[in-house]
C-alpha cells in the first residue's frame, strides 16, 4: 500500500496493514537496494513475524518465505568442505562468486585465487566462469562466508604428497605425479 524509507506497509485481508522492515526485504542485498524492486500496488508475498495487539502492530517479512540459504545450504556447506562456484563479478581486488546448487555469494580476495602469485589475477576470469574452491570459514550467526582456490590447491596437493610420496624424500609434486602416472600405466598393461 505504501513504500517509506524504513520499509513497505502490506495491506492484509481483512483491512489490516502490516509492515516489512527493510532489513526483512532480502537476505543478500541491503535493505536500501531491495526496496527499489517494489511499486505502490505491487502484490507480495509475505510471512507474519510478530503480531503485538497493544501497539497494533503486524510485523512482516518477505526474506523469510523462501527460508534462509544459509541454513539451507548448512548440510552442504562447511569448513573445510570443496565447492564448485560462479563467478558473478570480477574487481580489481578478487572475485564475487556463488556457491552453486545454493543462494550463498562469497567474495575470493586475490591472495585466493592461487597459491602461485603469478595467478593471482583476478582479471583471468570472466563472468559464469565455474571454479572449484574450499570453504575456509562458515558462520551462520554472522552470515559469513569465506572461499579460497589456494586453499583447495594446498588441500589438494597435501592429499596427493600423503597418497603417493612424503616431503621428506626430497621429491617435487611433478615427480610424484609422473611416478604415480608410471605405477598406473604398468598396472593397466
Amino acid at each position: 500500500r505504501n513504500i517509506t524509507e524504513f520499509g513497505l506497509f502490506v495491506g492484509l485481508d481483512g483491512g489490516v496493514d502490516g509492515m516489512v522492515h527493510l532489513s526483512d526485504l532480502d537476505w543478500n542485498r541491503t535493505g536500501d537496494e531491495a526496496i527499489k524492486d517494489y511499486k505502490k500496488g505491487d502484490p507480495v508475498k509475505a510471512v507474519v513475524l510478530d503480531v503485538d495487539a497493544t501497539k497494533e502492530r503486524i510485523s512482516l517479512g518477505i526474506k523469510q518465505v523462501g527460508g534462509d540459504p544459509m541454513e539451507k545450504a548448512g548440510g552442504v556447506v562447511k569448513k573445510g568442505s570443496q565447492v564448485t562456484c560462479e563467478v558473478v563479478a570480477v574487481q580489481d581486488n578478487g572475485i564475487e562468486v556463488k556457491i552453486v546448487d545454493t543462494d550463498i555469494t562469497t567474495f575470493i580476495k586475490r591472495s585466493d585465487l592461487s597459491r602461485d602469485r603469478s595467478e593471482q589475477r583476478p582479471e583471468r576470469f570472466n563472468v559464469g566462469d565455474k571454479v572449484d574452491a574450499a570453504i575456509t570459514a562458515f558462520d551462520k550467526s554472522s552470515r559469513r562466508v569465506s572461499a579460497s582456490i589456494k586453499a583447495l590447491e594446498i588441500a589438494e596437493e597435501k592429499q596427493a604428497v600423503a597418497q603417493y610420496g612424503s616431503s621428506d624424500s626430497g621429491a617435487s609434486l611433478g615427480d610424484i605425479f609422473k611416478a604415480a602416472i608410471k605405477k598406473k600405466d604398468e598396472a593397466q598393461q
